[in-house]
């Protein structure tokens, strides 16, 4: 028996108090279970995320490696994030999630191993990063196309926007809590690491709990089963729909180029600013600080009829507020357009993966999943060339470049729709703005 957005598991009545309609995906057993693993999940993954950049640049102290091990990670995300939209779409999505946060952990506890013993080395962090790209590659799709299997359309913008707000919510403490474990002599970054593996593990027991949920191509016979023909039909699916060709064609671009400011945290704090490791953790935090300073206010409009102006202004907030960064004279200004950054892209990201799975049918809704997050596979891509581009030209002005190709993006994106904020939108825009300001 597998689950659709019209038949899912603890439904609960459409008429929640308005007082909780921030909330209400929750108020369903097996999302609220969900939302917890992720919780776990993300915090787990925010630790990591830091401690594989801050050990790269322990290691090397170059940008070029920051960029390698990012690089490495977008590569195997790239390959494995088709098979995962492709594996959500037709097998249990619980065990989808189980197995991948079970590689997530082990190369977690392997490389906290490496760093106690002293024998980690840049390779280890690269095969640690295919490994957990891979991973990521059928976690995400997954994670999202259960989210709809499990709250129905009604509620999806809202169960994204919770999903992020978990998301972020971790990124306020786990780097911080990184930073510090890693500059500090008691742990260092291989406690540090043994700490996240440790987070991982609760993640995954929580998961366990999960209704086990089929995907909705399960009805295939098996022998027939081909997975390059089913992401070459979630393609051509999403080439024949215009509007959401050019939806997943700008988050692409606008997600590749503009998130890849936090692979040069590192880089920016302990060489431009001449700080430690923790700062560095303090950083991604205002980040999340901004990020969850939206999410709750988002929650209840992510299905308004303003979405997708808002959707826009978010990428060009984004775009605009990482050329901020690069221009930060100092760590706390830099600090306050982080947080800005966090809240455009917040925005950006949850708005925009709720019209792609509501433009989708069931049938695709993993693929379509899987070619939106394929935009984490370009950041780890276009992590390696921007580090050595910022090698040649600078720092500051590759950070810079980043945010001018945001920016431009999401320029043709409005521009493609035909533009979006039109004279006769002008005023939905404005009162859009002044809502999220408001709330």
């Amino acid at each position: 028996m597998f689950f659709r957005s019209d038949r899912r598991p603890d439904a609960v009545p459409s008429s929640s108090p308005t007082s909780w309609a921030a909330f209400s995906s929750l108020r369903i057993p097996s999302y609220r279970t969900l939302w917890w693993g992720g919780l776990f999940t993300f915090m787990s993954v925010q630790m990591q995320f830091l401690l594989r950049g801050l050990l790269a640049w322990d290691l090397t102290e170059r940008e070029g490696a920051l960029g390698l091990v990012y690089l490495c990670f977008g590569l195997s995300l790239l390959f494995a994030t088709p098979l995962g939209g492709v594996a959500s779409d037709r097998y249990s999505k619980r065990m989808i999630l189980v197995l991948a946060q079970f590689v997530i952990t082990v190369f977690a506890v392997l490389m906290g191993m490496a760093v106690l013993l002293d024998v980690a080395q840049l390779w280890m962090l690269m095969v640690a990063a295919v490994a957990q790209g891979t991973a990521f590659g059928f976690f995400g799709p997954a994670r999202v196309a259960f989210s709809a299997d499990l709250v129905g359309r009604e509620q999806l913008g809202n169960a994204i926007a919770l999903s992020l707000l978990s998301m972020n919510g971790t990124r306020i403490f786990a780097p911080s809590l990184a930073g510090v474990l890693a500059g500090w002599a008691l742990f260092g970054i291989g406690g540090a690491y043994l700490m996240a593996g440790a987070t991982a593990v609760v993640a995954m027991m929580v998961l366990l709990r999960l209704p086990n949920v089929s995907g909705s191509r399960d009805d295939v016979d098996a022998p027939s089963f081909n997975p390059w023909a089913e992401i070459i039909d979630g393609v051509r699916y999403v080439v024949a729909k215009p509007p959401l060709r050019r939806l997943v064609l700008s988050s692409f671009f606008i997600v590749m180029f503009g998130f890849n400011y936090v692979a040069f945290y590192p880089a920016m704090i302990e060489g431009v600013f001449g700080l430690d490791d923790a700062y560095v953790g303090y950083i991604s935090s205002a980040s999340a600080l901004g990020a969850v300073a939206v999410s709750i206010p988002l929650a209840s409009r992510a299905n308004s009829s303003k979405a997708k102006i808002a959707m826009i202004l978010g990428g060009l907030g984004f775009g605009l507020g990482v050329i901020a960064f690069g221009l930060a004279p100092g760590f706390w200004s830099a600090f306050a357009v982080i947080g800005f950054v966090g809240g455009a892209n917040t925005i950006y990201q949850t708005l925009s993966n709720t019209m792609a799975l509501s433009l989708s049918d069931d049938a695709h809704q993993g693929r379509v999943q899987s070619l939106m997050q394929l935009s984490f596979a370009g950041f780890g891509i276009a992590a390696a060339p921007l580090g050595l581009l910022a090698e040649v030209i600078g720092l500051r002005q590759a950070i810079m470049g980043m945010g001018l190709v945001t920016m431009t993006a999401a320029v043709v994106y409005l521009v493609a729709e035909g533009g979006v904020v039109s004279v006769r939108d002008e005023a939905e825009a404005l009162e859009a703005i002044e809502e999220l300001a408001a709330a």
